[in-house]
C-alpha cells in the first residue's frame, strides 16, 4: 500500500519532505505523532493524528505515539494566540494514562507483530537532561534567526512570547532526534501548524550527523465556514463517553452540513476513496437522506464506541427523529430518555404547578428558553415550539401531568434541533 498516494488522493497532505514517499515504499518505517496531554481525554480533533497512526500501521509501518509529559509542562505556541496555563506533573501523568487507554482502542500496541505500536513519553528522557547540557549540546546547533523565522514564533511576536514557549520547537526537535537515534524513528507526522517544529527536528538530526529523517503534515481540518473542526455548540466533542455520550457523538456527525460531510468523509473514513465518492454522488442527488452523514456517523461511532453504543445511538435517533417521533419518544424508558438527552440543557419545574396547569408561554420565558414573551409568542405562532415532539401553536397552551414522560420529564423543543429537558419534582 502506498500511504502517501492514499493520503494525496484524500487531499490530506499539506507539506512533505522530499524522499518521504520513497522511504515508505522501500521498507517498514517507524513514524510518530505527538499528543498533548492537556486533558484526560482526546477529542474529535485528535482523530486526525489517530487515524494517521492507524493508516501508517495498516500500511505495514510501525507507529509511535509520543505523549508530551515534558512538553506538556511548557505549552506549544503553534496556533495559539496566548500562553496557556502550565500543568503539574501529577495532572499530566493522569492525563497520559487516560489517553493511552483511548489510543489502545485504535492502534495495536500488544501483538507480537513487528509493527506493533509503541508509546513513549518525552519526560522519560528530559527528566535527566540538565538545562546546561541542553543549551550546550543542542541549543548551539539551531540559531535564533532560524527559530525566529518560524510562523509559530512570528505570529506571536506582537502579543508577546515567553522564553518557555520560544524554546518549545527546540525541545520538540530534540524529541525527533532522540527517537531517531534510540528507536530508528525516521518519520514525523503532524498538523500543518506543526511544520516549523517538525523541520527543526529534521535539521537537528542533519546537523548532529544522525540518520535519515522524513516528515509530512496534514491539512488543518476546518469547517466550511472556516471555523475550527471538532467542536459542537456545547464545546469539544470528546472521545470519552462520560464527557460526550455515544448518542451525542453520533449526532455530531449526523448533523454535519453537507459541505463539511463530503470533505470529512475523505479525511476520516477508512472506506476506499472510490466508494466514498460514489456515496457523495448519491448524496448530491438526495441530500435529504443524509447518506454521507449516516455513513460517517456509523463508521466513526463504531470505531470510537463500539457496536452496542452505535446500535443505541441509531435507535434513539430513529425514535426522536423518525416517522412517528411523538409515539417513539413515549416508548423510551427513563434510562433511554436520559441517555438520549444527555448533554442537552435541563431546567427544573414544580410538579404541583402542573396539577394546576402551567402556562407554557410564561414557563418558556421563566426558564430562559426565550428572552421575552414576545419572542416566545412569535415562535409559537410560527410552529417553532414542540412539546414532546408535538408542535404547539396555541398561545394559551398549558402543561399538565398528562405531558410527563416517565412521570417526571417534559421535552421542550425550540426550532429543529434545540432541545431542553424539563424535570418536574
Amino acid at each position: 500500500m502506498n500511504l502517501i498516494a492514499e493520503l494525496l488522493e484524500r487531499n490530506l497532505i499539506q507539506d512533505i519532505m522530499p524522499g518521504t514517499e520513497e522511504q515508505l515504499l522501500k521498507e517498514m518505517t517507524s513514524g510518530y505523532v505527538g499528543f498533548d496531554p492537556t486533558a484526560d481525554s482526546l477529542h474529535v480533533g485528535n482523530l486526525v493524528p489517530i487515524t494517521m497512526l492507524m493508516r501508517l500501521q495498516r500500511a505495514g509501518h510501525k507507529p509511535y505515539a509520543l505523549v508530551g509529559g515534558a512538553t506538556g509542562m511548557i505549552g506549544d505556541p503553534s496556533g495559539k494566540s496566548a500562553e496557556r496555563n502550565l500543568l503539574d506533573l501529577a495532572t499530566i501523568q493522569y492525563n497520559i494514562d487516560c489517553q493511552r487507554k483511548q489510543l489502545e482502542r485504535f492502534i495495536d500496541f500488544h501483538s507480537d507483530a513487528p509493527n506493533a505500536a509503541v508509546m513513549v513519553n518525552n519526560y522519560d528522557w528530559f527528566k535527566v537532561f540538565s538545562f546546561l547540557e541542553f543549551i550546550r549540546d543542542i541549543g548551539k546547533h539551531i540559531s535564533v534567526n532560524y527559530m525566529m523565522a518560524k510562523d509559530s514564533v512570528k505570529n506571536r511576536l506582537e502579543t508577546g512570547m515567553s522564553f518557555t514557549e520560544f524554546s518549545y520547537q527546540l525541545i520538540q526537535g530534540y524529541d525527533f532526534m532522540h527517537l531517531n537515534k534510540a528507536h530508528n524513528v525516521k518519520l514525523q507526522m503532524g498538523g500543518a501548524d506543526q511544520w516549523g517544529n517538525i523541520t527543526t527536528g529534521t535539521e537537528l538530526i542533519r546537523r548532529k550527523g544522525g540518520g535519515d529523517a522524513f516528515a509530512f503534515t496534514c491539512k488543518l481540518i476546518t469547517k466550511s465556514d472556516g471555523s475550527k473542526f471538532g467542536k459542537s455548540e456545547s464545546g469539544n466533542v470528546w472521545l470519552d463517553r462520560d464527557k460526550t455520550t455515544p448518542y451525542e457523538f453520533y449526532q455530531f456527525w449526523i448533523n454535519m452540513p453537507d459541505a463539511d460531510a463530503a470533505k470529512m468523509a475523505l479525511v476520516f473514513s477508512f472506506k476506499p476513496v472510490a466508494e466514498i465518492l460514489a456515496v457523495t454522488e448519491e448524496h448530491a442527488h438526495a441530500p435529504q437522506e443524509r447518506k454521507l452523514q449516516k455513513m460517517l456517523a456509523d463508521e466513526l461511532t463504531l470505531l470510537v464506541h463500539g457496536q452496542a453504543d452505535l446500535d443505541f445511538a441509531k435507535q434513539a435517533t430513529e425514535k426522536l427523529f423518525g416517522k412517528d417521533p411523538v409515539a417513539a419518544l413515549k416508548s423510551l424508558d427513563e434510562q433511554e430518555l436520559l441517555a438520549a438527552m444527555s448533554g442537552v440543557n435541563q431546567v427544573n419545574g414544580s410538579i404541583s404547578a402542573l396539577a394546576e396547569g402551567l402556562d407554557l408561554l410564561s414557563y418558556l420565558v421563566e426558564t430562559g428558553l426565550f428572552a421575552s414573551k414576545g419572542e416566545a409568542k412569535k415562535m409559537l405562532q410560527g410552529g417553532g415550539v414542540s412539546i414532546n415532539k408535538a408542535k404547539v401553536t396555541a398561545l394559551d397552551f398549558k402543561l399538565n401531568e398528562s405531558h410527563l414522560l416517565n412521570g417526571k420529564y417534559i421535552l421542550l423543543q425550540k426550532g429543529k434541533k434545540e432541545f431542553t429537558l424539563a424535570i418536574f419534582g
